[in-house]
Order: structure tokens, then sequence, then C-alpha cells
């Protein structure tokens, strides 16, 4: 269950030689997010990882001081009850710390701040998400095994599971378990504070409602006060394309996957056909994803093929769009770097993306495909199945 020790030591020092490079200046990174302690001690306890420039990193746990040291093989463990031991047990510290702005709160930074000399702030977070962003063959091999059981539940087990009648939030209850008997962790994580079960299930028009998340697709939820799962009152019909946009989860590690179904009888040829081009750009996504590319070039080269007509309602529905075809993915769904212009640093093998050409049609749904993709010099290689969606189910 540990994370290895290998493990641990290359992270910490591939993130210094990223401090090194980028920024020169950098006397101590404070690292406070759940997810980046968990990705450099591993685990995930509350507390505050100090790496000196040139020193051992030092972490310093709250809670649960005890789980930590069962849970994590990193060497520099230690037990605080608040700041104030921090302060006392590193000695002299520098003023100047580069934080992770995006992961601590204004409250925590006030309680750092009150017993640590931490007065000049910079960002780390785009140096965290560079080295998280490559993947090691660990990783990888964590992530092989979500992307199997990712494939299984949706490829060969929602066909059954789908009958006239059912809601979308009993599809989506009945889902999660068996995900969750078949080896989903039963939770999955994304950036700036957000979890959820699974992701997002619609009947017909349901996949097209605008939702506060970044995604192509959207859900109509079971209430205001809770945008998530489906509607209750929703029904299967004949007709009715069901489209199942979710994460499945091993031991931290997460992929991502969309596919659709024709529930009783096919929806429209023209919607087919949307669907079929959808694939066709993922596929061709896919094969530029070597090391070496730029996300940002390859964004522009698709985009720039794909005529007024099917830009329409592509990657979204109505004022409901995203600008971007892919992301990274790993402990958090949503990680770095972005298939979108901006992101110009070149590809590495081991980096994983998922790749999500979608395009909304009027009265079907969202027709398009999501899978998950590791780099590598023959290109993108899926580790969430090969299904080109709108599986019939009649």
């Amino acid at each position: 269950m540990k994370v290895p020790l290998t493990e641990l030591n290359d992270r910490m020092e591939r993130f210094r030689a990223r401090m090194d490079t980028s920024r020169p200046d950098w006397k101590m990174a404070a690292i406070v997010g759940k997810i980046p302690l968990y990705y450099f001690t591993g685990t995930m306890q509350d507390g505050l990882l100090l790496i000196p420039q040139g020193g051992d990193a030092v972490f310093w746990v709250r809670q649960s001081f005890e789980r930590a040291e069962e849970e994590s093989l990193f060497p520099g463990i230690r037990k605080m009850r608040s700041y104030r031991d921090v302060a006392a047990g590193m000695g002299s510290l520098p003023s100047s710390v580069y934080l992770e702005t995006d992961q601590v709160s204004i409250a925590q930074l006030r309680r750092m701040q009150k017993h640590l000399p931490f007065t000049d702030l910079k960002p780390v977070e785009m140096q965290v998400a560079a080295v998280r962003a490559k993947k090691s063959p660990y990783e990888i091999g964590l992530m092989e095994r979500a992307g199997e059981i990712h494939r299984h539940a949706l490829e060969d087990i929602v066909p059954g599971m789908l009958e006239e009648g059912i809601d979308e939030v009993t599809l989506e209850c009945d889902l999660y378990s068996r995900m969750v008997k078949e080896g989903h962790q039963g939770i999955i994580r994304f950036d700036m504070f957000n979890e959820m079960l699974l992701g997002q299930v619609g009947f017909g028009t349901s996949s097209l409602r605008p939702i506060c998340v970044d995604t192509p697709g959207g859900i109509s939820g079971m209430h205001p006060s809770v945008p998530l799962m489906g509607c209750r009152e929703r029904k299967l019909r004949k007709g009715d394309m069901v489209v199942i946009d979710i994460g499945c989860g091993y031991k931290g590690y997460q992929t991502d996957k969309t596919l659709s179904y024709m529930f009783g009888s096919p929806i429209p040829d023209d919607a087919i056909r949307q669907h079929g081009r959808c694939v066709e750009i993922q596929d061709r996504i896919a094969s530029q994803l070597k090391p070496g590319a730029i996300p940002s070039e390859i964004y522009r080269d698709i985009m720039a093929d794909l005529e007024p007509a099917f830009l329409t309602n592509f990657m979204g529905f109505g004022n409901h769009r995203v600008k971007f075809l892919g992301h990274g993915i790993g402990l958090w769904i949503d990680e770095m770097p972005v298939i979108a212009e901006g992101f110009d640093e070149p590809l590495q093998e081991g980096m994983v993306f998922a790749v999500e050409p979608k395009k909304g049609i009027p009265g079907v749904g969202l027709v398009g495909i999501e899978n998950t993709f590791v780099v590598t010099p023959q290109g993108g290689r899926s580790i969430t199945g090969k299904s080109k969606g709108l599986i019939e189910v009649y």
C-alpha cells in the first residue's frame, strides 16, 4: 500500500531540479494541498511540507502523525501541534517562500504567518504541476488498472443496466455500486477542492444542460443545491441517447472516459455522422501525442481543419463551450498540461491525457467520445478501451 521510497525520492529530485531551472532565486517551497502532499510524501494528512533549497525536506504533521508514520516511507516526518512547533524546529527560515497559492485558504495563511516569517509569497503550483505531469511506470501501472475497471464498466456492464423507465440517478447509483465492487476507489478528485463519486449521467438533452464545471457536457442534477448525479424525474425512454461521462480511480490515480448508447432505436443519421467525426478527431489527436509535440500546436492543427458548420456547438452547446480538446490527468481529473492555446511546453513520454472531442446536437444530446491516453513515441496509447461509442442497446 505504501508509495515506494524510490518514487518519493525521484519526485522530490525532479521538483528541486525544476525549481533550480525555472526559479533559481528560490530558498524554500511550502506544500499544503492534500493531493500534492500525498504526491510528495505518500500520505494524506493535515500538515505542512517544507522543502528548503539546500537541506532535507520536512513534513510537519498535525493530524494524524501516527497514521503518517504508518503509511509513509518519507524520511522527514515530524509532529506539530501548531505552526509554533515548525518555527521552533526549523530554526532560521527565509521570508520569501514559494507557496501553493491556489491550495491555501486566507485563514490558513494567516495562521501560518503568525509564527512563520513568510511575507514574500510566490506561487509554486505551476512547478508542482509540471513535475506531476510526467508519470512514472509505477503511476502508469495504477492508471492502467483504473482504465481497465473503467473500460469494463462502460463497455461491458452498462449496456445490461439500461432499461426503460430507469431514472438518471438510479442508473448512476447502480453503476457506482458495480464499479466500487470492481475496484473503483469510490471517489474522483479535481483541482480546487472538488470531489464527487463518478461524474455525469444524462439521457437525451440532459447532457446539454449548462453547469459550473469547465466541461463540454452538462447535467440536470438532483436539485439547485446538488447539481450532481442526474435527475430523478428523467426516465429512460426508447429513442434516447444515453451519455455517461465519468472518472474511475484506483489507489489515487484516475482515468476519464465518456461513452454513449442508443437505447431502443437509433438517433438521427446526421447526429451519428457528427459523432463519427468526433471519434475521428479523437484518433487524430491521439496520433499526435508523442514526445516533443506541442499541445497548443495540436489544438490549432485540429481546430484549423474544422469547417464553420461543424464548429457550431463543438466542445459544448450554445454559450456553454470550452476552449480545449483534452487535459492532463492523474491524481486529479484536471491536471496540466492542456491541449489548448497557451500550453507551449513539449510533451514528454509518460504524460497522460484525457482527450474529449464532443459536440452538442439540438434535440438529441451530446455526441462524441473521451478516452485516456499515455504519451508514447508511437502516439497516444488508450488505457480506457477502444469502443467508438453509440453502442446499440435495442
